[in-house]
């Protein structure tokens, strides 16, 4: 390829993308279910922008592999290091349909299985993160025994979980399921007031001994969690 045409090429490409950005960007504005304390559009737009932007990289850990030893965390000792099983969720920000449908899964699955500690990692800060538990669907639900909501704004849990950030496509590829997902479960779009939607997602099942025994990360945006792995991993620890 000459130097000419590589030029070319990527100046399409920037530019394709860019485009494929405020394409996105638009539809996130216009077919959300808005928040009613939501203050003006121009600060939505702001906060939408900003969403946006790559976050600063950290230094991320790899992912914990079945059978080794959870990593220690403080904002997670409470509900991990217990002597009770626990399944962690760590959600995209705050506003995205796919961190709606995995939080609304886990929520329902967790009564049904009281001896199990659930446990959902947001990344938007806690203002935001309390404003978008309040919107959704039914939040008395919200508050149940055996499910927690912990807040990491400055994302050094994800890092140490081996959960980084992404490229263009993990996010762009994933539209189509945006459509599919308000379609068939009602599920839109909320709007972003904070967190980065570059963020990438995973799940774990640890054990009562702290011992990873399901492992997955997201390999796209709309790659979403069957708990019921989880389960059946913690079962089959346990013998059951």
């Amino acid at each position: 390829m000459t130097r000419v045409a590589s030029e070319t090429f990527s100046t399409v490409g920037v530019t394709a993308v860019t485009n494929a950005l405020i394409l996105v960007s638009r539809y996130s504005f216009y077919n959300r279910t808005l928040d009613p304390h939501t203050s003006n559009s121009a600060m939505t737009w702001q906060r939408e922008l900003s969403s946006w932007m790559s976050p600063p990289r950290l230094k991320t850990a790899d992912a914990p592999a079945v059978g080794q030893k959870a990593p220690s965390l403080p904002s997670l000792e409470g509900s991990v290091q217990n002597g009770k099983p626990t399944i962690i969720s760590f959600l995209r920000h705050c506003g995205c349909p796919f961190a709606e449908k995995t939080f609304l899964d886990l929520r329902a699955i967790a009564p049904t299985n009281l001896d199990v500690h659930f446990v959902a990692v947001s990344h938007s800060n806690q203002e935001s993160t309390d404003k978008w538990l309040a919107s959704l669907p039914d939040p008395s639900r919200n508050k149940q025994p055996n499910l927690y909501v912990i807040v990491d704004a400055e994302r050094e849990t994800y890092a140490a979980w081996g959960l980084d950030t992404s490229g263009v496509w993990h996010v762009l590829a994933s539209m189509p399921s945006v459509l599919k997902l308000a379609n068939k479960e009602g599920i839109k779009v909320r709007p972003t007031e904070s967190g980065s939607r570059w963020q990438t997602a995973g799940d774990f099942a640890i054990d009562g001994e702290g011992i990873v025994r399901w492992s997955r990360k997201n390999e796209r945006a709309d790659d979403m969690p069957d708990f019921k792995e989880g389960l059946d991993a913690l079962l089959k620890d346990r013998g059951e």
